[in-house]
C-alpha cells in the first residue's frame, strides 16, 4: 500500500531503495523556505544499518505489511538460534544476529514472535520483560540515599544492570529486555 512520505509513522516498515526498513524517529520540519518534509530515521530490518531520509509530500513509499508467527526458543547451537514452530512444530535455525543483544535473556522454551516477509524470518520479538536470578550484587556504600542510588549486578544470562540497594545476591528480579533496566522484584 502506497502512502505519502510525510504520512510515516515511528514503527511503519517500509520499502526504500530496494530494502525494507522500519522507521524508528519521525520529526516533521516547516522551513521558512521551501516546502515541508519528514525527516525519518530508518533501521534496515535485514542487516541493521540506520540511515536518515528526507520525504517530501509528493514522495510515496510502499508500507509493508510483516507476518508474525509464535514460535518457542528451544535451544542454541553454536552461533545458531533453534525455535519451533508451536502450530507445525517444524524446527527452523536462525542466526543470533537476527535477535540481537536481546539473545542473552531467551530461555528454554520462552516463546517469542518472529516477524516474516514473504515467509522469511527477519526479526525475533521478545517478551518485554523476563524474570531473572542476581548471582553478584556490590555491596551498599553506607550513606547513600535509597532513592536515587543504584549498584551494580551481574544475572545469572551474564548480563550486567543497575538495581536498587535492598537487592542482594539469589534474589530474583523483573528485567526489561531491550533496556536492560530492572523494573521490579519478582514475584
Amino acid at each position: 500500500m502506497k502512502i505519502s512520505g510525510v504520512e510515516i509513522r515511528p514503527g511503519n516498515n517500509i520499502e526504500y531503495d530496494g530494502g525494507l526498513w522500519r522507521a524508528v524517529k519521525i520529526q516533521h520540519t516547516q522551513p521558512g523556505k521551501g516546502g515541508a518534509y519528514m525527516q525519518v530515521e530508518l533501521k534496515n530490518l535485514i542487516d541493521g544499518r540506520k540511515n536518515n531520509v528526507r520525504f517530501r509530500s509528493a514522495e510515496t513509499v510502499e508500507r509493508i505489511r510483516l507476518d508474525t508467527k509464535d514460535f518457542q526458543y528451544l535451544y542454541a547451537e553454536g552461533d545458531m538460534l533453534v525455535f519451533m514452530d508451536t502450530e507445525t512444530y517444524e524446527q527452523i535455525n536462525l542466526p543470533q544476529d537476527l535477535v540481537g543483544e536481546a539473545s542473552a535473556f531467551l530461555q528454554d522454551g520462552m516463546m517469542v514472535m518472529l516477524e516474516m516477509y514473504e515467509e522469511r524470518p527477519i526479526s525475533v520479538q521478545l517478551p518485554e520483560t523476563v524474570e531473572a536470578t542476581v548471582v553478584e550484587a556490590d555491596a551498599v556504600v553506607k550513606g547513600q540515599t535509597a532513592s536515587a542510588s543504584y549498584k551494580p549486578a551481574i544475572l545469572d544470562n551474564g548480563v550486567r544492570v543497575m538495581v536498587p540497594p535492598h537487592i542482594v545476591t539469589g534474589t530474583r528480579i523483573v528485567v526489561d529486555v531491550y533496556e536492560r533496566e530492572y523494573v521490579k522484584r519478582a514475584e
